[in-house]
């Protein structure tokens, strides 16, 4: 019985496995591959993969992923994302049917990843359920807004005189080591609390700055809403592809609804990359040897940032790319490609940064062309006379160092000025509220700082900073709406301000001079005291005076023979 059970068994598993065999029919999938023809620095050539897309993504061995950027009849340029040492000549590449994209969510805060989306801070895999391609186009003309709301960066001179709207593109540009990288990562801390996710893109950085600016956004507790992309020193090919990934990134949490900020850090080795694999890739050099699209590899990267209509959403994109100049020269290839695509910029200039103006912020190179109108009113009501007095005060002062003699209008305007760029100043990674900013703005064009010592404004200045948090709530509150700042809220503002001020300022010349004829009176005091008993002396030491005086006249006639003498020649002659 046990034998015959057994072959039972056997014979429906057989039975099974026949019908199986029967009804299985093999799919055959094709497998288009190619084979590496030469190897360079960063970029491969590729044959046999006629039927490649452009940008499409291909598969070499070791997991490298590589980009078509060149596609030809008889072979293909293909840009490496990774390291390639171990590539030859001959291996095997594989067509993957898909271009380059990269993982988005809200799992991204927090992390630093590369351009892949492969995670470098140690933490983990990347938690994402949606990708998105790297290269996408803008949004229509017809799904924008108008930029309205204004992104506060938390420094005073770009918020009062250069201000930055949400969906804004404004360009960052000054020599190098002249603050730059300070500003975008200032603007990073002060949205803190104003819902405003942040995207930081280093691009061509060494190791040591990325870790730097991440370690400060940990101190400061803001990578609770940032993400860093950064390529990490590998080959030019992800520093290429590096703003695409974060812009692909910043667009999935605008099409959200939420504000974006994206820092672009710095786009001059973005250009320099392309350059460089272009030249491998043999297309035709121009002008500094950069290609003939190199405009529009900026052009369309920038044109995605944008704030949308409330019907999508409307989020918004802002972004802040940051290019090097050379010798002070923003009318180079690269600037002024960037200028003109750009709303604003804000130039950095290396003569303020020497001279200790922080941030080093020339207000006559720097424009905003959009922020203007997404300004608050409170700014508004104050930035106008602000950069009247601060441009003729930069006048005055060139002309003044000629040792030219001033009349006193002209050295009030010099001694303003100079209270208002000891304003503007402020330290590294320090973010000052707006009420607090509305309330230093305020005392400067009332002139309250005017009397305050220079070596005193540091200290005058921050104790208005803590008299911003006296202001009445109903008064702040109106600080942060579109509405005009009325005259009881600017004299409220006024006389918090003036006094605290009121001790800072000496006191007046004539006080001070009671305050001395006070002191020497009792001196003189002291002569009468030591002889009470001789007054008839004094009167007729005024008799002697008379008699003296009387007699000078007669010593004056005395005197007429030397005339004489000098109308003798005359008569001589």
């Amino acid at each position: 019985m046990e034998t015959e059970s057994l072959n039972d068994v056997f014979d429906r598993a057989f039975a099974g496995i026949n019908q199986v065999r029967e009804t299985f029919t093999p799919q055959l999938t094709p497998r288009k591959v190619g084979t590496i023809t030469s190897v360079s620095t960063g970029i491969a050539k590729v044959s046999g993969l006629p039927g490649v897309g452009f940008d499409e993504l291909v598969k070499f061995p070791g997991d490298v992923l590589g980009i078509a950027f060149n596609v030809d009849a008889d072979e293909i340029g293909v840009v490496l994302l990774g390291k390639y040492w171990h590539l030859h000549t001959g291996d095997e590449v594989q067509r993957t049917g898909r271009v380059m994209d990269i993982a988005v969510g809200d799992g991204l805060l927090g992390r630093v990843i590369d351009p892949l989306g492969r995670p470098l801070d140690g933490n983990g895999p990347v938690v994402s359920s949606e990708r998105l391609p790297v290269e996408r186009p803008a949004a229509p003309i017809m799904d924008r807004a108008p930029v309205t709301v204004p992104l506060q960066t938390g420094i005073k001179v770009i918020d009062a005189i250069i201000p930055v709207g949400r969906g804004q593109r404004e360009l960052i540009l000054g020599d190098r080591q002249t603050g730059k990288t300070a500003i975008a990562i200032s603007t990073i801390l002060n949205q803190r609390g104003q819902n405003v996710v942040c995207i930081y893109c280093a691009i061509g950085q060494r190791a040591s700055a990325v870790a730097k600016a991440v370690a400060t956004l940990k101190e400061k507790d803001a990578m609770d809403y940032t993400v860093v992309v950064t390529e990490g020193n590998d080959p030019p090919g992800l520093a290429y592809i590096a703003p695409y990934a974060a812009t692909s990134i910043a667009e999935h949490f605008m099409e959200a609804g939420r504000d974006v900020l994206i820092v672009y850090d710095d786009l001059t080795h973005h250009a320099r990359a392309y350059r460089e694999l272009s030249l491998l890739l043999r297309r035709p050099p121009g002008r500094e040897a950069f290609p003939g699209d190199i405009f529009y590899i900026h052009s369309r990267l920038l044109e995605r940032a944008t704030h949308l209509r409330k019907e999508l959403g409307g989020g918004s994109l802002t972004a802040m790319p940051i290019i090097e100049t050379e010798a002070q020269d923003i009318s180079a290839y690269i600037p002024t490609n960037l200028i003109s695509i750009t709303d604003g910029q804000i130039y950095l200039s290396p003569s303020l940064f020497e001279l200790g103006v922080l941030p080093a912020v020339d207000v006559g190179r720097s424009v905003s062309r959009v922020g203007g109108k997404a300004q608050r009113a409170a700014y508004r009501a104050v930035a106008g006379d602000l950069k009247l007095s601060y441009a003729q005060f930069e006048e005055l002062e060139t002309f003044s160092r000629f040792g030219a003699r001033l009349d006193e209008d002209t050295r009030k305007i010099i001694e303003h000025g100079r209270r208002i760029r000891t304003c503007l100043k402020q330290p590294e990674f320090a973010p000052v509220s707006v009420p607090a900013q509305i309330a230093v703005l305020l005392a400067l064009t009332a002139g309250l700082f005017d009397h305050v010592p220079l070596d005193q404004m540091t200290d005058a200045e921050h104790a208005v900073h803590e008299a911003a948090a006296n202001i009445p709530e109903d008064v702040g509150k109106r600080l942060y709406t579109e509405g005009k700042l009325s005259d009881e809220d600017r004299a409220t503002i006024i006389e918090i301000a003036r006094k605290l001020l009121a001790r800072f300022q000496p006191k007046p010349e004539h006080e001070s001079k009671l305050e001395v004829q006070t002191e020497v009176k009792p001196k003189p005091k002291s002569n009468p005291i030591a002889k009470p008993d001789k007054p008839e002396p004094d009167s007729k030491s005024e008799e002697d005076i008379q008699p003296k005086a009387q007699a000078d006249p007669k010593s004056k006639p005395e005197a007429k023979p030397e005339p004489e003498l000098n109308g003798l020649p005359e008569e001589k002659s």
